[in-house]
């Protein structure tokens, strides 16, 4: 080919492919290591708090039942009102208690009179028994008379006493202050002293009690964790007692914790425990079903980690990713406890110290560079 049929492109070409072939191949660019929000584990202080079911109970119940025999011949007060101990509740006829009083007044008045004349005789025989005027057997029976009239005044004595007492009865009164129910006779029931009778049922309302049960297997848990120093025992007296309601509410006052039950139910294997809550709007209603969240130890040691920095998988396993010293990324399975607001209870597979990734999880995979910054809580 000659020279002048060169063309100028092929010429340019030719400088482009001996550039290129003299040029050294270049790396591919690093990405820099992706940013997460750490936070770094330590231990703190955590009530164990348990949650229980149960039931509201009256602190007092009381049935009011008649304690004089006759008619009802009023109501005094309204079912389901606020009642006071000694208020009137019923009134039964006193009439016929009336006159067994009168009856017992009169017989009570005859004995005295009775009593005033054998006295005077048997003081009289005295005298003239000293002058052989009266036999020492006619002084004797003249004292007898006077000692059984003497017995007679206090017998009828308890006999009014006894009168006296059932014509009060015949006011039925509250014998505890509380709410009261229904009525359960009406005016024109006709009741007896027996006692057989309920007309209604008291119940003080406030305090209150919550009753309910803990297995026996837990209690004996807690027991031997107090005794290994895992954890530390709340006094019955200092224990945190609140009460959540049937429709997921908190009840406003707080309770405290009055006993455990010293003996085992043989069926059931539980221990009754008590409560007791203020209940000045009478809020709480006796048979009303809640739950109750008790504060029996405190964890001296307890490690916890935020919830959003943990991972659950579709079986249940809980994970986090956690920073090594050489700013890569490990995955850790968990063992977890209870929730304590935004925060789980870890009871393994962590420990004070460890480097926990809560933000920028999706940026991350196990082995990949980090550059860890402290968290920030909003």
């Amino acid at each position: 080919m000659q020279l002048s049929k060169i063309r100028p492109w092929m010429l340019i070409s030719t400088g482009l492919l001996l550039l290129a072939g003299c040029s050294k191949p270049q790396p591919p660019m690093q990405m820099p290591p992706a940013e997460v929000s750490v936070v770094t584990i330590s231990s703190e202080s955590l009530p164990v708090t348990n949650e229980f079911p149960g039931r509201i109970d009256a602190e007092r119940i009381a049935q009011v039942r008649a304690r004089a025999t006759g008619i009802v011949l009023k109501r005094l007060f309204t079912e389901g009102s606020e009642v006071n101990e000694g208020d009137v509740l019923f009134q039964i006829d006193p009439a016929p208690l009336q006159a067994q009083v009168d009856s017992v007044k009169a017989s009570l008045a005859h004995a005295e009179a009775e009593l005033a004349q054998t006295e005077a005789k048997a003081k009289r025989y005295e005298t003239l028994v000293t002058i052989n005027a009266v036999s020492k057997q006619d002084f004797d029976d003249a004292n007898a008379a006077a000692l059984q009239a003497k017995a007679d005044v206090a017998s009828s004595k308890a006999a009014l006493e006894t009168a006296s007492l059932n014509l009060g009865y015949a006011q039925v009164t509250a014998p505890i202050s509380g709410k009261i129910g229904e009525a359960k006779v009406t005016e024109g029931a006709y009741v007896t002293e027996s006692g057989a009778d309920e007309m209604a049922v008291i119940q003080q309302m406030d305090p209150i009690y919550f009753d309910f049960t803990q297995s026996s297997t837990d209690l004996l848990k807690l027991k031997a964790s107090f005794d290994k120093g895992q954890l530390q025992q709340v006094e019955a007296d200092q224990a945190k007692v609140t009460l959540v309601l049937d429709d997921g509410s908190t009840y406003p006052q707080e309770g405290k914790l009055l006993f455990s039950d010293v003996t085992v139910d043989p069926t059931t294997g539980m221990v009754t425990l008590r409560a007791e809550f203020p209940n000045p709007d009478r809020t709480l209603l006796p048979g009303m079903f809640a739950r109750v969240q008790l504060e029996q130890a405190v964890n001296d040691n307890a490690i916890t980690v935020p919830q959003r920095a943990v991972s659950l998988s579709g079986d249940g396993t809980a994970s986090v990713m956690v920073v090594k010293s050489d700013n890569t990324v490990d995955q850790r399975n968990l063992k977890l406890g209870d929730a304590i607001g935004d925060k789980w209870i870890v009871t393994d597979g962590l420990k004070v110290g460890d480097v926990v990734i809560v933000d920028g999880l999706q940026k991350v995979r196990p082995g990949a560079a980090v550059k860890p910054v402290p968290f920030q809580s909003s």
